[in-house]
């Protein structure tokens, strides 16, 4: 059982862990510390905060608090529920492998974890965000069907229509707002993994505005700050709707109207 050399991902230097010839990936005590600090802090905040969606899958997945689970434990769980698994990726990855991934139900994880002076804020998602922030939602039929065909969609679409995608998936999955029975609730998994955005996503400083797929699609967002704007779904059930709709129609329309104006300042560079 011999692990494969680990890699350097190409922006931030982490190192990405390579499975063994078994898909086991040998993670150090600092990491799993790292992974523990993680746990612990955000399960106390998101109590009372995210969708009970989320919640179900997470006592699914039974993630373990005191080490990095592996993938195969992870993926037992989503092919029982929906079909999906996890697909380990040396960080970000080209838009094709992404869509393609999507598309076969296969969910990409970057296998390094932050260093405790990034607990934060990352450039690139680590494998807490997306085994955290987004795994417990794969486990609903809706949220992984939309996944899904998004991916379908991406995979066919051109590079400037899947810039307009790219809005619609930042708007959704990664910082989307649900109202439940129980109230205005989080299910984007960006927020889900961030515990600054878990506060602030909620807040009174953001606007809430409602779901509307021609606006996502047209709303500018930077990945480095506090969103300024989270759309809001009136329920998950939506989502699936929405991936039996023409979104590439929607696309284009998006693309023929054009952007609204930022809510945020620009950067030196805008994004």
């Amino acid at each position: 059982m011999k692990a494969r050399d680990d890699q350097i991902t190409s922006k931030t230097g982490y190192r990405v862990h390579m499975p063994d010839d078994d898909g086991h990936i040998a993670w150090s005590a600092r990491e799993n510390a790292t992974w523990q600090t993680l746990m612990e802090r955000q399960l106390a905040l998101i109590e009372g905060r995210v969708c009970q969606e989320y919640l179900d899958g997470l006592e699914r997945l039974a993630l373990p608090l005191d080490h990095v689970p592996q993938l195969a434990d992870v993926d037992h769980v989503l092919k029982a529920a929906t079909g999906w698994e996890t697909a380990q990726v040396p960080a970000l990855i080209p838009f094709d492998t992404f869509f393609e991934l999507l598309a076969a139900r296969r969910f990409p994880v970057a296998t390094f974890i932050r260093a405790p002076e990034e607990m934060d804020y990352l450039q690139e998602p680590d494998i807490f965000h997306e085994i955290f922030g987004h795994c417990p939602m794969l486990t609903n039929p809706a949220f992984a069907e939309f996944t899904a065909t998004y991916g379908r969609l991406g995979l066919e679409a051109a590079p400037k229509e899947r810039v307009y995608l790219a809005r619609l998936y930042w708007m959704t999955v990664e910082f989307g707002l649900v109202d439940t029975a129980a109230g205005r609730r989080i299910y984007g998994g960006g927020i889900i993994s961030s515990p600054k955005e878990t506060l602030h996503a909620l807040s009174d400083t953001p606007v809430h505005a409602p779901f509307d797929p021609m606006d996502a699609l047209r709303t500018p967002y930077r990945i480095d700050i506090l969103q300024p704007l989270y759309y809001v779904l009136d329920s998950l059930e939506t989502l699936h709707e929405l991936s039996e709709r023409d979104i590439m129609g929607m696309v284009h329309d998006a693309m023929a109207q054009g952007l609204f104006e930022p809510r945020f300042p620009p950067k030196s560079l805008s994004a």
